[in-house]
C-alpha cells in the first residue's frame, strides 16, 4: 500500500531538533509521497546522524521539523560507532521473509481493536481498495494564509552572490569526502591539499568557491609547492566553527530562511529530514542541485525570507485520494459523500497511532504509565507475530534466549531503531535501571507510547458516547468556550451542535462530561490499575495534562467524481511532478472494467483522513484489512 502526502517543515542552522506535531497524517504504509514547504538558515551544517528513526508503525511523523542553534540534540546523539552505519539495510535485512506481508498481517490490529467502531451516516456502505498506488493518496499542506502548497517552480532565485553552477562538479568524490571528514573532525588531519589541476586563477576561485560554500566552517588558500599549486583548506576557528558557520557565506541583503517545497516519495518526513541533512549546506541553489543527485525527492519554489517556518502555522491538509475497485453505485456514492460533507466523520484517531504488529503501542504506554518497566522493556523487545523486517525477528529471538542486551544489539546492522536504543541503554545501565535505559529513546518516540493510550482511551470512550446519547448534544456533554472546557446546561442545549462537542484525553488537567460517561472513563482507568484523579507520573515526562478533542469533524472543499478505467496499475490523475513534466492528465472512457472514487477535501491539524474515507466506504481501514482486499483483487 502507497501513498502520497505534503506537510510544512523548517530548518534552522546547527542542528536538527524535532517538534512533535501530530498531522493525523497516515504513518502506517511504507511507500509516500510527500511535498512540503520547508526553511534554511544561512550556514546550515548537515549533520549525518542528528535524527532517529524508529522501526515500529507509530503516529505520524511530526510535521514541522525545525533545526536551532547548537550542536546535536543530546537526545539524538549516537555511539560512534553507529555514526559509520549505512542509512541502508545490509543483505541479511532484505532477505525473503518465509511469511508473505499479507499473511504476516494476519496478526495486526481491527478497528475494533482500538475502540473504532461507529459511524455516524445513514448511507449503505460499498466495499474499495485504498492506496493501491502511492499516486492514489495525494496530501497537500494548507499554509496560514490558506493556500495550498504546490511544487509548481524549480526555478532559482537570482543573487548576484551566490557562486557559480561550477562549485558541484570541480571537486571530486574523494576530494569532497575528505573535506568532509576535515570540516566534521573525523580524522587527525589538520588540513586538506587539493592540487589545481590545468592551473587558472578561475579555476583556483571555483575551488576556493566550492569547499567554501559546501563545507562551512574552512577557510582556504593558495600554497605553491614544487612548482605546483595547491589549494589548502582548514579550520579557521576550531570545532566552534561548525556551530557558528562564517556569517560572510551569506548576502546580508538575502533573507536570513530559504523556504522550498520539497516534494518526495517511499519516504517519510524523517527519512527525507535524515537524507537532506547530509547534503544541505547553504543556499537555493545548493538545494536545487540535490534536484539532480537524489532519487524520490524534488525541491523548489524556493524564496529567501526574514523568518522561519514553525511549528502550527498551517490550517490543515488537502487531501486527493482514489478509492479503487469500488463496488458503489452512483447513488450510493452519492449519498455517501453527501453525508461526509453535510454531517462528517467521527473524529477517531487511526490506525497508524496504534502500530502494526501484535503488540500495539498503546499497552506500551499503559506500561509506562502503570510504573511497569519490566513490562515496558519486554513489549517492546520480545518476539511477536506480524510483519517485521528480518534482523528485527532475529534481535527479538536472541533477546528472547539470553537476554543479553549486547548480544541482541549485534542482531541490528541499524541501531537507530527503539529497539536498538533500548538495547544500547540496557548495556549501559544495565538491567536493574530500565528507566534510564528507556530514557535513551528520543523524548518524542517515549511519548509516542502514552500518548498512544491516551488515544486508545478516547476512541473507545466516543464510542460510547455516540452509542448512548447518539448525534445531538445533551447536557453534561463538553464544549469549548475559547481554550477552556465547559458542560452544557440543560437551558443551553439548543444552542449548540454535536459538531461543537468535545471529548477529553485522560489527564491531570482537564474535566469530564457530566453525565454516565465520566463513570466509563473512570471504570476503564481502573480495569488499567490506573488512577483517573491522579494522571501525574513521577517521572515528569509522563505526567498526562490531557487535552480536548472535538467528536465529530466535517471536511470542507469537498469534491467527487467517479470514473471508469481498464488497467488497475495507471495513475488516475497527475501529482505535482506529473505536471511540472508536462505530462497529460489521464483520460477516461464512459465504461471500464473497473470504477475508481476520485475525492478532495480538506482537515484540519490532528485529523485523520483514514477515518474521513472510512465513513464513506463503512469498512475497515486497518492495514490488516486493506491487504488483504489488495491481495484478493490482484490475484
Amino acid at each position: 500500500m502507497e501513498m502520497t502526502e505534503m506537510t510544512g517543515v523548517s530548518l534552522k542552522r546547527g542542528a536538527l531538533v524535532v517538534e512533535d506535531n501530530d498531522s493525523g497524517v497516515p504513518a502506517e504504509e511504507t511507500k509516500k509521497q510527500k511535498l512540503s514547504e520547508c526553511s534554511l538558515t544561512k550556514g546550515q551544517v548537515g549533520l549525518q546522524n542528528d535524527f532517529l528513526s524508529i522501526s515500529e508503525d507509530v503516529p505520524g511523523p511530526p510535521d514541522t521539523v525545525s533545526a536551532g542553534k547548537g550542536g546535536k540534540n543530546s537526545e539524538a546523539q549516537l555511539e560512534d560507532e553507529e555514526e559509520e552505519e549505512e542509512d541502508g539495510l545490509s543483505e541479511e535485512c532484505e532477505e525473503e521473509e518465509s511469511e508473505s506481508f499479507a499473511d504476516m498481517m494476519k496478526h495486526g490490529l481491527t478497528e475494533a481493536d482500538v475502540g473504532i467502531t461507529k459511524f455516524v451516516s445513514s448511507h449503505q456502505g460499498f466495499s474499495g481498495i485504498l492506496k493501491e498506488r502511492y499516486s492514489d493518496f495525494v496530501v497537500h499542506e494548507i499554509g496560514k494564509d490558506g493556500r495550498i502548497s504546490h511544487l509548481n517552480d524549480l526555478s532559482i532565485p537570482v543573487d548576484e552572490e551566490d557562486p557559480s553552477e561550477d562549485i558541484f562538479t570541480v571537486l571530486t568524490a574523494e576530494e569532497k569526502q575528505r573535506l568532509e571528514e576535515l570540516q566534521l573532525f573525523k580524522n587527525k588531519e589538520t588540513s586538506v591539499a587539493i592540487e589545481v589541476i590545468e592551473d587558472t586563477k578561475e579555476k583556483r576561485t571555483v575551488i576556493h568557491q566550492a569547499i567554501k560554500s559546501l563545507f562551512p566552517g574552512l577557510e582556504t588558500k593558495t600554497e605553491d609547492r614544487e612548482g605546483k599549486k595547491y589549494i589548502v583548506a582548514y579550520h579557521a576557528a576550531g570545532k566552534k566553527a561548525l556551530a557558528n558557520p562564517r556569517k560572510h557565506s551569506w548576502p546580508k541583503s538575502r533573507g536570513s530562511y530559504c523556504h522550498f517545497v520539497l516534494y518526495k516519495e517511499n519516504k517519510d518526513t524523517m527519512d527525507a529530514i535524515n537524507v537532506l541533512s547530509r547534503y544541505l549546506r547553504i543556499t537555493a541553489q545548493r538545494l536545487a542541485h540535490l534536484n539532480k543527485c537524489l532519487m524520490n525527492f524534488k525541491l523548489g519554489n524556493f524564496s529567501y525570507q526574514k523568518n522561519p517556518l514553525k511549528l502550527g502555522e498551517l490550517q490543515g491538509n488537502h487531501f486527493t485520494v482514489v478509492l479503487r475497485n469500488i463496488t458503489g453505485t452512483d447513488d450510493q456514492v452519492q449519498q455517501a459523500m453527501n453525508s461526509l460533507k453535510e454531517i462528517g466523520f467521527i473524529n477517531y484517531y487511526g490506525m497508524q497511532r496504534f502500530g502494526t504488529t501484535a503488540v500495539p503501542t498503546y499497552q506500551v504506554g499503559r506500561a509506562i504509565l502503570q510504573n511497569s518497566w519490566t513490562e515496558v522493556m519486554d513489549l517492546i523487545l520480545k518476539p511477536r507475530s506480524g510483519a517485521e523486517k528480518g534482523y528485527l525477528v532475529k534481535c527479538r529471538e536472541e533477546w528472547a534466549k539470553t537476554k543479553d542486551p549486547a548480544a541482541a544489539l549485534r542482531k541490528l546492522p541499524v541501531k537507530r531503531c527503539v529497539e536498538g536504543q533500548l538495547l544500547r541503554g540496557l548495556s549501559k545501565y544495565g538491567m536493574k535501571n530500565i528507566v534510564s535505559a528507556f530514557g535513551i529513546i528520543p523524548r518524542n518516540n517515549r511519548l509516542m507510547y502514552i500518548h498512544s493510550y491516551q488515544s486508545y482511551v478516547w476512541n473507545n470512550m466516543v464510542s460510547k458516547r455516540i452509542e448512548d446519547y447518539g448525534l445531538k448534544p445533551v447536557p453534561g456533554d463538553l464544549v469549548l468556550k475559547g481554550a477552556t472546557a465547559s458542560c452544557i446546561e440543560e437551558d443551553d442545549v439548543n444552542n449548540y451542535s454535536i459538531h461543537d462537542v468535545v471529548m477529553p484525553l485522560p489527564g491531570f488537567d482537564v474535566i469530564y462530561p457530566k453525565h454516565k460517561i465520566q463513570e466509563a472513563y473512570r471504570e476503564m482507568l481502573t480495569a488499567d490499575n490506573l488512577d483517573i484523579d491522579n494522571m501525574r507520573h513521577k517521572i515528569r515526562d509522563y505526567s498526562l495534562s490531557g487535552a480536548y478533542r472535538k467528536i465529530i469533524i466535517r471536511p470542507q472543499n469537498v469534491s467527487w467524481e467517479v470514473v471508469a478505467y481498464d488497467d488497475p496499475k495507471i495513475p488516475l490523475f497527475n501529482t505535482d511532478v506529473d505536471n511540472l513534466e508536462g505530462k497529460p492528465p489521464p483520460v477516461f472512457a464512459s465504461e471500464g472494467k473497473y470504477r475508481a472514487l476520485k475525492m478532495d477535501f480538506s482537515l484540519p491539524p490532528s485529523t485523520y483522513a483514514t477515518m474521513a474515507i472510512r465513513e464513506v466506504l463503512k469498512m475497515d481501514t486497518s492495514i490488516k484489512n486493506q491487504t488483504q482486499l489488495n491481495t484478493t483483487w490482484l490475484r
